[in-house]
Order: C-alpha cells, then structure tokens, then sequence
C-alpha cells in the first residue's frame, strides 16, 4: 500500500477543501497520484450534492461586491439549508467568489440557468448568424447545424451556472458551488443576482 505524507494531504486539502479523512482516502485510492485523488474527491462531492438538491433551502444571504474601480457591482442572493451555514467562512467565501465571478466573466451572465437566458436575446443572435457572411454560401442544412451549435455556446456562455469558473476555468460555476455543497453538507442555491456597470 503507498504511504501517503500529512504533507501531500494537506497539500490536497488546501486545494479542495475536503476534510483530512477524505484526502487521505482520496490519496491512497488513487495511488498517492494528487491530480487523481483531486478528480476523485470532485466526482464524491458532485455525487453528494446531488442527494441533497432536492432539500429546502430557506436561510441564506445577499452578499454584495463592488470591484476595485467603483464601476462594477454586484450583488447575489445564495440560499442554504440553515443560518447556521449562512454565518459561516465557507457560505461567505463562496458568496464573495460568486460576486467576483459575475463581476468579471466577459460575457457578463443573463440568467442563472440556460433555461432562463431571455428567447428573444436567443432569437436576435439567430438572426444575427444566419445573415453573417460566412454562411451566405452554405447549404440550408449546413446553416442551421452551424448555427445550432454557435446558438448553444451562445446560451452557456450567458447562463451563470454553465460558465466556466473565472477562478478554475477546468470547472462551471455549478461545480464550484457542488463542491460548497458536499463540504458543508447542505443545499445551496443562487435565487437571484444583478449586475452594475457605469455607462452599460
């Protein structure tokens, strides 16, 4: 069995978040391998937040964020299972880094889940790639597998649960929130947010 060091565990720990225990089991399941281990522990956490959507999420916060040039801000409304969590370190490093996220991501989010991106903002960027010059001379089926796949990346891009972390970009904001979720052991939920830019 390889022995596996308190530095490499907390090495793990600090990237994750997990407890001691788990990374020490994550590290020797996977052969004292960290990149493994670390995959190991996301797909524990991912499996543990799934039992837990479906619970009531009726404590929580509104954190708020202006970034360092007073011309964007941000706030977030995050619910969570008890007040207990919402007053906590982690439930506010999660809120802050949200903000952050929200506050930086080009393009700026529309909606917290693809479902929720506005249809006529869809609709108009359809247009928009259906009269571009590149497909002028495509055949119509051509066309509209093109623009299929433009139109969906289009709608990930603006959905704030499908982008890409703005920390990790290796992860979307819903798996950065799923790790939250296995670490605290409680559901959580974004319900809202908006964003403020001078002059947009």
């Amino acid at each position: 069995m390889t022995q596996i060091s308190a530095k490499a565990v907390a090495s793990l720990r600090s990237k994750t978040g997990a407890g001691m225990m788990d990374c020490k089991k994550a590290l020797s399941e996977s052969g004292g391998d960290e990149e493994k281990a670390y995959e190991y522990l996301r797909k524990k956490g991912l499996k543990s937040a799934e039992k837990r959507s479906d619970r009531d999420t009726a404590e929580g916060r509104v954190f708020s964020y202006i970034h360092h040039n007073q011309r964007v801000g941000v706030m977030v409304e995050v619910s969570c299972e008890t007040d207990f969590v919402a007053r906590g370190d982690e439930f506010e490093s999660l809120c802050s880094d949200l903000c952050m996220h929200i506050a930086a991501t080009v393009p700026s989010p529309v909606a917290i889940e693809a479902s929720e991106v506005p249809q006529d903002l869809v609709e108009k960027e359809r247009a928009i790639l259906l009269e571009s010059e590149d497909m002028a001379n495509k055949p119509e089926d051509i066309r509209e597998k093109i623009v299929g796949g433009r139109i969906d990346k289009f709608i990930k891009e603006r959905a704030l649960l499908e982008q890409e972390y703005v920390k990790d970009p290796s992860i979307s904001v819903d798996d950065r929130i799923k790790a939250a979720i296995a670490k605290l052991g409680e559901n959580i939920r974004i319900n809202k947010f908006a964003r403020f830019e001078l002059g947009a």
